[in-house]
């Protein structure tokens, strides 16, 4: 077997399927260290090893450039679209560049090539002790394991999530049906296809049933041509996924027993990815809090996060959509937060592997490494970008920091990330939904003094707090006759305007609370004076 991270091993489980080699040999070099999506406008940055997606490459010239450039960073392989006619350009810039190319077939998107790559490379894994084994296999390892169990059943097999999502598959698969291919490409069983198997029954006898339950073709569906057979996958009472094998024939009782006790080592994986995955979570979420501490364990911590002598930026975000009422608001918000934290991360991980996510308190952080030129604008346009991508599916606002150099100014960048995002989630940025805290700056500024006051107990005083009084006692609206009149720069048709009312009615009531709260509105330090409470405490 190919050791579970080399470009063999990933040609043995998609081979046929997705990918083909093309040329370079796919038994040479290291283990995979990385996925990387190339961007021709972006620096090139890779991780050791790294298997690099080139999206969008068509002409020969530019696959074969990029494959001496990825020969000088090491890389172990380059992905284009296929298919890709036979050219001595291309092969003689894979022999001396040593980067295998592999075509990615056609109907097969680059989202999720990318998914599928990451889940075998376990490039989640985080301060990972050593390989874990289950039945022989790597633990976790369910692209080893549906490759032992179509050895068992001797037909391709995928492991199923319990909504029908593909977890993992064998080879072999040229072996099934249109149906089945449409299935893996898609990473889910087809909606058509689920929805006619449920209608037929076929998943309550799934779900319900101890033994294999075999399922011929449906007539009603007419790229299902070869016959199933399919086994639920239980940890006590918890369903948590199945087996499906394209066979020809009803399984032998011996191969029927070996597929239902291949069931039950597929549970052990999945509970094992399960804790995995809550264990990896946990340990990175230390990891990047004791980094942003910037005390003596951050470098070590940002040792083990693979972001050790590069300059960082701090990321800080929040949802800006409160959960739906009726449901438990605080596990709702949580579960929300984590949904932003998962997508975060993945939306960093395809601009740079080593970046890191972690959801701290009500906040989801990330560290980004960035280039040396220009790195602000560079954050600020890769978290807008995530902000687009996730819309309005999970809004959500964030704070960018500076650059910091050093562990030592990891906590200022966050302080600063933290003071942008707090003026955004008070609505005080404007239409900004990304923001370093130098364009925000005055509006911090008026937060942090409202936190001075309100640790004192302050209440507005002089003239704002005469016309607050004056306002309650008789319904009136000088407090926001003075604002909209300090708003409009002095301007009454323009205030007047904001306000709804005619010009001469708002002079009136300008007059008016001038002689009542004793302020004179051609002296720039007591026009000064009332703007500053009035935005301090929000009137």
């Amino acid at each position: 077997m190919q050791p579970r991270a080399s470009l063999g091993r990933i040609l043995d489980d998609l081979g046929a399927t997705l990918l083909d080699l093309v040329h370079g040999d796919s038994h040479a070099g290291a283990p995979i260290g990385g996925v990387s999506i190339h961007d021709p406008l972006d620096e090139l940055v890779l991780p050791p090893h790294a298997l690099v997606l080139g999206v969008g490459l068509r002409e020969v010239h530019e696959i074969a450039d990029l494959l001496r450039a990825l020969g000088t960073h090491g890389a172990a392989g380059l992905v284009v679209r296929g298919p890709l006619a036979d050219s001595d350009s291309l092969r003689s810039a894979s022999q001396e560049s040593g980067v295998a190319l592999l075509a990615l077939t056609r109907g097969a998107s680059w989202a999720q090539l990318a998914a599928l790559l990451r889940s075998m490379l376990g490039q989640g894994d985080v301060g990972d002790a050593g390989p874990e084994t289950l039945g022989g296999m790597p633990s976790g390892d369910l692209f080893a394991v549906a490759n032992a169990v179509a050895a068992l059943v001797d037909a391709p097999v995928t492991i199923e999530d319990p909504d029908s999502r593909v977890l993992a598959f064998s080879g072999r698969q040229e072996e099934a049906d249109e149906s089945r291919v449409e299935t893996i490409l898609g990473r889910q069983v087809p909606e058509r296809y689920a929805r006619l198997l449920a209608e037929s029954g076929v998943i309550h006898d799934v779900h319900h049933s101890e033994q294999p339950v075999f399922v011929a073709p449906l007539p009603s569906m007419a790229t299902f041509l070869v016959p199933r057979v399919a086994v639920a996958v239980r940890a006590g009472d918890e369903f948590l996924g199945s087996i499906w094998a394209a066979v020809r024939k009803p399984l032998s009782p011996d191969r029927s027993r070996a597929f239902s006790d291949a069931a039950k080592l597929v549970a052990l994986h999945l509970l094992r990815l399960r804790a995995g995955a809550d264990v990896a979570r946990r340990l990175r979420t230390d990891l990047v809090s004791t980094a942003l501490e910037g005390g003596s364990g951050a470098r070590e911590a940002l040792a083990r996060l693979g972001l050790t002598d590069q300059p960082l930026v701090v990321l800080a975000l929040a949802p800006t959509e409160r959960v739906t009422p009726g449901v438990d608001d605080r596990s709702g918000v949580v579960a929300q937060r984590q949904r932003l934290g998962d997508a975060l991360a993945m939306h960093l991980g395809t601009v740079h592997p080593a970046s890191a996510v972690a959801l701290l308190g009500d906040v989801t952080y990330g560290l980004l490494p960035v280039g040396r030129d220009a790195p602000a604008k560079q954050a600020a346009r890769v978290t807008a970008g995530f902000l687009d991508r996730i819309g309005t599916r999970l809004p959500a606002l964030a704070g960018v920091s500076p650059v910091a150099n050093t562990p030592t100014d990891l906590p200022a960048a966050r302080t600063s990330a933290d003071r942008a995002l707090r003026v955004l989630c008070a609505g005080r940025g404007g239409s900004r939904r990304v923001a370093h805290l130098a364009d925000v700056y005055t509006e911090a500024l008026l937060l942090d003094m409202g936190d001075a006051i309100a640790a004192r107990g302050d209440a507005p005083s002089g003239v704002v707090a005469r016309l607050i009084a004056y306002d309650a006692e008789h319904q009136s609206s000088l407090v926001e006759t003075l604002s909209a009149w300090l708003d409009a720069f002095g301007d009454v048709v323009a205030a007047a305007a904001a306000l709804h009312v005619h010009p001469n009615t708002f002079r009136y009531r300008l007059r008016r609370l001038a002689e009542l709260g004793g302020l004179d509105l051609t002296d720039p330090h007591a026009r000064f004076g009332v703007m500053l409470q009035l935005r301090v405490f929000g009137l």
